[in-house]
């Protein structure tokens, strides 16, 4: 019987071009005529993205509110990104593990973080790949940021990748199939959150910014100026 391979553990070669050409044109052919078929949206901020070569690689942080977000994530920054998911979603039994596994997603234990977890993200970024991290660790209602978790700055420490804040704002729900009904989306992209500024300072950076662009209460203060 073959033993059923761990996911969270990936490779370089796994990104390849054929895997970029598939990624992409899953997004340009299904994913952007889902969103033009079933949703009024709109993406705000591309403009922060250009100031950087397309070579560079980030580790892109968005708030979760339903499971078309990295779908629409991908589409907002129109670049192939790896997704950490929780390791649930590779099991035989989940509809969409074919999907995400071809998508080049990795598996994440949310109880016991594993090395190779660093591995792979180490390994993503040494390809033409970024990362992309829901620092909430699942779907969240609107409004309030919660269930913050701070292993989003330790990746983005260990693999040396700032940090894009990617705000989902008036999701108003999934599709209905009734002729004439769309819903609603906006994705506004934020600026670049240096890896090397402390913990509490990146953690308040990403809470500011998603919560100025979709409209959230932010629940941290800004951290205390260090004096020297």
């Amino acid at each position: 019987m073959k033993e059923e391979r761990n996911y969270n553990r990936r490779y370089p070669h796994e990104y390849n071009i054929f895997r970029t050409i598939f990624y992409m044109g899953f997004v340009n052919l299904v994913v952007r005529s889902f969103f033009m078929i079933f949703f009024d949206y709109k993406i705000t901020g591309r403009e922060n993205l250009s100031k950087h070569r397309k070579s560079d690689k980030f580790l892109y942080t968005a708030n979760h509110v339903s499971h078309l977000d990295p779908p629409l994530v991908t589409l907002a920054v129109m670049r192939p990104i790896a997704y950490m998911a929780k390791k649930e979603l590779f099991e035989k039994s989940e509809k969409r593990s074919w999907l995400i596994k071809r998508l080049g997603a990795f598996a994440v234990d949310r109880t016991k973080p594993e090395i190779a977890t660093f591995k792979t993200v180490r390994d993503i970024l040494g390809t033409s790949w970024s990362l992309g991290v829901f620092p909430q660790g699942g779907i969240r209602p609107y409004g309030e940021i919660e269930g913050l978790k701070k292993g989003f700055i330790v990746i983005a420490k260990n693999a040396k990748a700032d940090i894009i804040p990617v705000a989902i704002d008036k999701f108003s729900g999934y599709p209905k199939l009734r002729p004439f009904t769309r819903q609603k989306a906006e994705v506004h992209i934020g600026t670049p959150i240096s890896y090397e500024l402390p913990d509490d300072e990146i953690m308040y950076q990403w809470c500011r910014q998603i919560s100025e662009m979709a409209d959230y209460k932010n629940p941290l203060p800004e951290p205390a100026a260090v004096s020297h």
